[in-house]
């Protein structure tokens, strides 16, 4: 009896990662065939230890928000995977939240260290982001648009509001643009320095989204005008992706307000509550459609 109860479990248990492979997988990036092995030259200074003490803070946060859930966090830390991506999946037998992060991507020579947290968050806002979702067998993620505003808004703000901010952005060149938004909706240094820290995490992200396509033309001072009539769900151009951490990252609404799985309102900034800052760009997002 003990013997059958062991393969089962262990049959379960393989069925379990095989569906996770299979089943709610939702890349960061569009697919790409990059690939950038823990040897490359031209990989950024990014060490393993590093990598994972960004997961660990961000995991520290949400782990117990996820078990309050009813469900387990696992991290997936591919450090010696070259893929330069990172996914977010549910575990079909028990639902557990599983974020998968590749060495490859946090070895990329644009991608900083806080770069990287973000994609950690916004793997993390496929899960908690709430609404708008992706739809179909997809039902339970946010989409990527939402993914990427709550990974900013929410996520980072979270995980890093009690580091010395102040100190870590003064090392950095910061757009006019940035510092002048950041202080216009914030009051406390420290809430300041965050806004800008995440802005800036944004650029990093929103430069490797550009190089994929080709295109260096992205700037916090040029923001994608375009007007979709209905929500994109997809992956948005790296311009539009760029406007959204900004707007994240501006975002008045504390992260302790939670976001809603239907509702897309509730917890965040919005036009229909009169907001003017930290809104969902119209290049993906289509209020009220």
């Amino acid at each position: 009896m003990l013997k059958n109860i062991i393969v089962l479990s262990l049959i379960l248990t393989g069925l379990n990662s095989f569906a996770c492979d299979e089943q709610g997988k939702t890349g960061f990036l569009p697919e790409n065939d990059l690939y950038i092995s823990v040897s490359n030259k031209n990989a950024n200074d990014m060490t393993e230890e590093r990598f994972n003490e960004i997961i660990d803070k961000v995991d520290k946060q949400y782990a117990p928000i996820v078990e309050a859930r009813g469900k387990k966090l696992k991290f997936n830390r591919k450090w010696n995977d070259g893929t330069v991506n990172a996914s977010a999946q549910r575990s079909i037998f028990f639902g557990n939240y599983i974020v998968n992060m590749y060495g490859g991507l946090a070895r990329h020579e644009l991608v900083t260290d806080d770069g990287f947290a973000l994609v950690v968050c916004h793997e993390m806002g496929h899960h908690l982001g709430g609404a708008p979702k992706v739809g179909g067998m997809m039902s339970w993620a946010a989409n990527e648009g939402q993914s990427d505003w709550w990974g900013a808004a929410k996520c980072f703000r979270r995980t890093f509001e009690s580091e010395d901010n102040e100190a870590i952005v003064a090392k950095m060149n910061v757009p006019a643009t940035i510092q002048t938004k950041c202080e216009k909706n914030f009051t406390l240094a420290n809430d300041v320095a965050l806004c800008v820290r995440s802005s800036m995490a944004g650029i990093s992200l929103a430069k490797l989204l550009g190089s994929l396509r080709n295109n260096t033309d992205i700037s916090i001072d040029t923001p994608d005008t375009n007007v979709v009539s209905s929500t994109n769900s997809k992956h948005p151009a790296a311009q539009c992706r760029l406007d959204t951490y900004f707007q994240g990252s501006i975002c008045e609404i504390a992260y302790q307000d939670d976001v809603d799985e239907k509702d897309p309102l509730i917890g965040t900034c919005n036009r229909e509550a009169g907001h003017v800052d930290g809104l969902r760009p119209l290049c993906w997002y289509a209020p009220g459609k």
